[in-house]
Parts: structure tokens; sequence; C-alpha cells
């Protein structure tokens, strides 16, 4: 292969957890090779980093199985489109972010026209089709994990296989301190506030943000000092959340671009289960974690589904550390009584935050897209 020539990788992440996490990768390499061009499949981080995004993700984050159906006739285009570039514009790369069901079909894709593969943060196979580790074993050159357990999952199958750490571990940061952000948030720094993060799904918000409220207002009763504050998530509009939050029986603050400091500035936060329980866990923020999905999704991914918990900072501790309400369970009625624990009991809250400090030290250190990036580059000059 000509090392002189521009190289060029086609890039696909699906959804915003996976945009964010492939604009860190992409400014990584960009920084030790900025000649590369990328180009594929993202959101506004990946545009902001240079990437020219054929195909924007905001139609494409969905959850539950039934969900994407409705959205499959734009997926199957986008499909088709990335399938016509790996034949004919045969990038030099192809790095997949996450979003497995439609990246492993990609992956397929790229091995039929040989174009090398890597795949950034693996599929959840340690939580539900476990199988899958065959496929990918056939069809992935390089896989780059970024938690330590599953590590020795690929070993065992013989599959090439880094652990780079967390990417997180150098986003979740807050420069100022918890006063100040609370401040900054335009909260009152004698009132004991809440975080709602309702997901960054637009159709997971709409299920989600309903029972939020009704806690709310239920918490608002029984306790004369609380404040709600409510970050939008990237990948949501702003207009869509003032809308669904307009008619709010109680006094929310409604943030743009502020999730970190809306987490530090929270005695506690109720949030959607994803990226974001990982990131209030980060921080070490006590939390409340909601999962709510269609009924017959739920039903299709329980069946499936072999983890015992569905919160990342449980699962990383391996025993419960916060609350998850799932389905049925997750009412304004339990979130309200999840919530005052935490706020009556001091001991318990403190116990939390001391358990979410030690999640954050089994992730590895600081760095982890620049050591993804020089696998990258290896794989591109080697």
């Amino acid at each position: 292969m000509n090392n002189t020539k521009v190289k060029r990788i086609l890039i696909a992440a699906g959804e915003a957890s996976g945009d964010l996490h492939a604009s860190c990768l992409v400014k990584a390499m960009l920084e030790l090779k900025p000649s590369l061009h990328f180009y594929g499949m993202g959101g506004e981080k990946l545009r902001q980093v240079g990437v020219r995004t054929i195909f924007d993700i905001s139609r494409l984050s969905v959850m539950g199985i039934i969900e994407v159906i409705r959205h499959l006739g734009h997926l199957y285009r986008v499909f088709k489109w990335l399938e016509k570039s790996l034949k004919s514009e045969k990038p030099d790369l192809i790095i997949l972010i996450d979003y497995p069901d439609f990246n492993l079909r990609l992956a397929k894709v790229a091995k039929r026209y040989n174009v090398p593969v890597l795949y950034y943060i693996s599929p959840q196979i340690w939580a539900w089709r476990t199988r899958r580790i065959k496929m990918i074993g056939k069809l992935v050159d390089r896989m780059i994990v970024v938690f330590p357990f599953e590590l020795s999952l690929y070993e065992r199958e013989g599959i090439e296989v880094s652990f780079v750490g967390h990417p997180l571990l150098d986003i979740v940061r807050v420069n100022k301190s918890k006063e100040e952000n609370i401040k900054r948030c335009g909260l009152d720094d004698h009132k004991i506030t809440i975080g709602l993060l309702p997901g960054s799904r637009l159709n997971e918000v709409k299920r989600i943000l309903p029972p939020m409220i009704g806690a709310a207002q239920q918490l608002s009763k029984r306790f004369k000092n609380l404040q709600f504050i409510l970050p939008i998530a990237p990948g949501l509009k702003k207009e869509d959340i003032v809308k669904l939050t307009a008619h709010t029986p109680i006094a929310l603050t409604v943030v743009d671009n502020s999730m970190h400091e809306v987490i530090n500035s929270s005695y506690l936060v109720v949030v959607a289960s994803g990226t974001a329980t990982l990131e209030t866990a980060l921080l070490s923020t006590p939390m409340v974690i909601l999962y709510k999905m269609s009924p017959l999704s739920y039903l299709v991914g329980r069946t499936l589904v072999k983890v015992k918990y569905i919160g990342m900072a449980n699962i990383i501790a391996g025993k419960k550390v916060v609350p998850e309400l799932i389905q049925d369970e997750a009412t304004a009625e339990r979130i309200t009584y999840e919530v005052t624990r935490m706020i009556e009991d001091t001991s318990y809250h403190q116990g939390i935050c001391e358990e979410l400090s030690c999640i954050k030290k089994k992730l590895g250190e600081p760095g982890a897209s620049k050591r993804a990036a020089k696998i990258a580059l290896d794989m591109l000059y080697h």
C-alpha cells in the first residue's frame, strides 16, 4: 500500500454516544496524521472535527425492536449507500463505532471488498446474544474494547483485541466547583438540586419524562427546598424538549449543552439507562436509573438479555450500587420513594458516592482515544 497517498477512512456511528466517542478518536488521529480524510455516518460532534457526514444520525438513533422496524426504510437506504461506497471508493479503513446490528452487517460488506475493519466500542456480547462473538471474529480485523472485563471474552476466541480504557474518562470533567456550577446553571445554592436526564432519543424522552415529572410533583409537595433541572442531551432539539415541558406543573430549569455541569450541581439525578448513567457515575453523583421501552420491545429484550443489572455502574461494580426501576417499576411513585430515601438518609447517599468513586478506578487510565488512534494508524500504515 502506498503510504504517501491520502488515506481515506469510512466511519460509521449510529447514535449520540457513538458520535461523541468517534469524534474524539478522529481528533486524536488527525493530531497524529493531519492529512487523513474521514467521511461517513455520524452527527454534530463528528462534523465539528471535520468529518464529511453523508448521513446524519438523528433519524437513526432509535431504541427498541418495534421502534427500529418503523425506521427500516431509512436504515436500508443509508446502508445501501455505504455499501456502494465500500465497493466503488474502497476506503483504506472502516471504523465502526458500537451500533452493532447495523455495523456488523456493514463489516460483512467491508470484508467482501477487502476493506480492513476496526471496531471501536464493542457490541455488548456480555449482556445479550453472546454467539455474535463468532461472527465478530470472522468480520472484524481488530477490536478495541473500553471495559476491562471485555478483554478476556475476545482473547478466548483468538480475536485480536485491545483494551484502551474508557473514553469518558477524558470527556467527563468539570472545571468549576459545585457551587460555581450551581450558579452557572441559574440555580439556588440554598436548595437541593435534582437533575432529570430522560435520555438522548426523542421517543425515549417521551416515554421516560412523564414519570420523572410526576415524581418531581410528588417530591415538591413533600420537600419545600427542592429544585429540578433538565439538561438537553446531544442529538435532541431544544424546541422539542421545551414543548414537552411547557405545561409542567413544577419549576423546571431547562439548559442546553451543560450535561456534566448539571450532574455535578445535583445532589442526585434521575436518569434514563444509557451512557449518561456512566457519566453520572464518573462524577460520583448518586442516581436512580430508569429503563422503559414499548411493551413488545421489552418482552423481546427480556428473553435475550443475560445480565443481572442494566446500569453500567452496577454492572462494573458487580452489585446494585444504585437503584434501577425497569419497565412497570419506572413509575412516579417508585421514583419518589427512591429519591426520598436518598434525601432523608444521608449515610445511604454518602455510601453511594463512595461506591461510585471506586467504579471510576476500574475503568483504566485517561487517554483512551489517543491509544485507540495509534491502533487505527497502525492498521493504516503497516
